[in-house]
């Protein structure tokens, strides 16, 4: 990219203007980053991972959590101006590179004299690269299943590199990891991915399973790729940690990037993860037609089953959303059917009251409830989730029997199962500029030298963010938290939880005034609704 000098624009703010090597960049912080044990076996599963995490201690109880760098384990590399100080589209920006001491909080809402707690490293571009924009050779592959926005992913990873930083080799690695070894790449240019932001799905194709890490590596360092680009869910990100780690053990200079995606919203530590946006907006309509089946008739009733593994909150946000859903039912507050206060008696008085009901339920709700006759109890898929019975048609037939029982109460019945029609379609305008700063942000770290990372928001400020820390836990909803309490106040629905419960799960949380480390805002309902996003990078 051959630009005018008369475009640059160094960030006056950052002291590092005339570093040449990567030895002072990071001479700061601890090295005592990632050291683990080479391993024989090309299975993920088998793999031990000893992770040591990269820590940099400041005052206050400040601590950094930073992520792996090439400086960790290769001496002597050299690094480059950033092409974006010639790019005239950012000559207008004022302190475009982000400082090199910039951190975000994970912990935004503390108290007077209270720890400034975890830290992590700020997303966005550096003033020197560890890449020449003709070196680059760069793949992207998705794993898992689909989400809104896997498109948009793929377009801004392409189109940031070529026109950011003037890249022209990114290849797609197709139908998911097996594909770095067994299927064909395509080669991804701008003109290619120009419009498949307004297509749902992925064009790259996608699969669950199919790792094997020496083989992934071995295809990686035969085809001269670089950089990785790693887009899928905390098992796909614990993919990406493992072949992360065989490139180090091996001293590669390939930078592997992660893009965290659930539709589920379960990713720990960010914000909010892509697609969920999307995925509440697309509720609305399978909502909006169960209402409309309900009301329609004497005693109807609407069962909406949507999406929500282990984490309930598309059925929470949804459902506030709404305002036409009576009872919302996720796997963190579990329920009964029969005797007081159970979802039954619920039930009949709704339907006297109003005539109409409209339930939500989420996928993994009630499991506990259809342990008996859960024959794939202990079954997995591919991605090693569990395999969870149908409860939206369980929930439904048990419904239709108690009320065919003893001839209470004629009801009509309608069951709508939206799961695949929400997954697959192109992202909203909201999780279309979200991808955009997910792509960018990843860009920018790997060109920036950083490796074995994911990036995501938090807090509203985008982040690198180890792989260990959004692959340890799942983002829950929490039930004894104020946005819950919103959505029993919106539904008027009883909590199915008995004091003791409720007590029990209140021990096991902080005061209300405080956040727990390792989980965000959102999840806390100390924001009110889902964190707010600032273009940052």
């Amino acid at each position: 990219m051959d630009y005018s000098s008369k475009f640059r624009c160094f960030d006056p703010s950052n002291t590092n203007n005339t570093i040449s090597t990567s030895k002072t960049h990071f001479s700061s912080y601890s090295t005592n980053s990632i050291v683990r044990s080479p391993r024989a076996s090309s299975s993920m599963d088998h793999q031990p991972i000893d992770y040591k995490p990269k820590i940099s201690n400041g005052d206050a109880g400040y601590f950094l959590e930073d992520v792996p760098h090439f400086t960790d384990y290769i001496p002597d590399i050299p690094t480059y101006s950033n092409p974006l100080q010639d790019n005239p589209a950012y000559s207008v920006v004022k302190q475009y590179f982000v400082n090199t001491d910039d951190t975000v909080a994970q912990k935004i809402v503390v108290h007077k004299n209270s720890p400034r707690g975890r830290h992590f490293r700020r997303a966005g571009p550096r003033q020197r690269v560890y890449f020449e924009s003709d070196e680059v050779h760069a793949c992207i592959v998705t794993c898992g299943g689909l989400c809104p926005g896997l498109n948009t992913v793929i377009r801004e990873i392409v189109c940031g590199l070529y026109h950011m930083y003037g890249v022209n080799k990114v290849l797609g690695i197709e139908g998911g990891y097996r594909g770095f070894y067994a299927r064909n790449t395509v080669t991804l240019t701008p003109k290619v991915v120009n419009d498949i932001h307004k297509r749902g799905g992925t064009i790259l194709g996608t699969s669950r399973g199919g790792h094997d890490t020496s083989k992934i590596v071995d295809s990686i360092q035969d085809r001269g790729i670089n950089q990785v680009y790693i887009i899928g869910g905390d098992g796909t990100q614990k993919g990406a940690s493992v072949i992360y780690e065989e490139i180090k053990r091996r001293g590669l200079k390939v930078a592997v990037a992660g893009v965290p995606k659930t539709i589920d919203n379960d990713i720990p530590v960010i914000d909010k993860s892509f697609g969920f946006d999307t995925a509440v907006e697309e509720a609305q309509r399978a909502i909006n037609a169960a209402h409309v089946e309900a009301e329609s008739v004497e005693n109807g009733i609407g069962i909406v089953k949507l999406m929500g593994r282990y984490s309930g909150f598309i059925a929470m946000y949804a459902t506030l959303a709404s305002r036409d859903v009576d009872c919302c039912l996720i796997p963190e507050s579990p329920f009964y059917l029969e005797g007081p206060g159970g979802l039954y008696e619920f039930i009949e008085r709704r339907l006297k009251e109003s005539g109409h009901m409209v339930i939500v339920v989420a996928e993994g709700a009630g499991q506990e409830l259809l342990a008996e006759s859960m024959r794939s109890m202990d079954q997995q898929d591919a991605s090693g989730n569990k395999l969870l019975q149908d409860v939206g048609h369980w929930i439904s037939q048990k419904i239709r029997e108690h009320f065919t029982r003893g001839k209470k109460m004629a009801i009509t019945l309608k069951y709508i199962d939206p799961t695949y029609m929400i997954r697959a379609i192109p992202s909203n305008a909201s999780d279309n500029v979200y991808c955009t700063l997910l792509a960018h942000s990843a860009v920018h770290g790997a060109m920036a030298g950083y490796t074995g990372f994911t990036v995501g928001p938090v807090n509203g400020r985008h982040a690198y963010i180890p792989f260990n820390c959004v692959i340890e836990t799942q983002n829950k909803v929490v039930i004894t938290d104020r946005m819950w309490a919103r959505l029993l106040s919106s539904t008027n629905q009883p909590s199915f939880s008995c004091a003791k419960d409720v007590q029990e799960d209140k021990r096991e949380e902080v005061p209300s005034t405080a956040l727990l480390d390792g989980q965000n805002g959102s999840s806390q309902g100390e924001k009110d609704g889902i964190s707010v996003r600032s273009p940052d990078p």
